[in-house]
């Protein structure tokens, strides 16, 4: 919702006041029931839990308005390591299922 935003300016055409924008942040998180963050801390949120589903790098890349794919490849590589770990543990547990007595 942040980047629609400030990608789509108010119908004046200028840019979008960073106090506003911020003022309509806290607005839209305590009416949800949201703890209050940084509008940063919700971006990065936001690129750390498209990463960990799964999304594309690009599409990562281009929700939260990051300008370059390696942003999101050398800040979120950690989810991406966990990810994959947590999935490889997933597997070897659904084996083990399957094969009784084996290891």
């Amino acid at each position: 919702m942040i980047p629609q935003l400030v990608r789509h300016p108010p119908r004046t055409g200028r840019p979008v006041e960073p106090r506003n924008l911020y003022r309509s942040f806290t607005r839209v998180a305590r009416s949800a029931g949201l703890r209050v963050i940084r509008l940063h801390d919700a971006r990065h949120g936001t690129a750390t839990l498209l990463t960990a589903a799964g999304g594309a790098p690009r599409v990562v890349m281009e929700i939260p308005g990051h300008s370059q794919i390696s942003t999101i490849m050398d800040v979120y590589t950690h989810v991406v390591q966990d990810t994959q770990h947590e999935a490889m543990s997933r597997m070897d547990r659904l084996l083990r299922k399957r094969r009784p007595g084996r290891r």
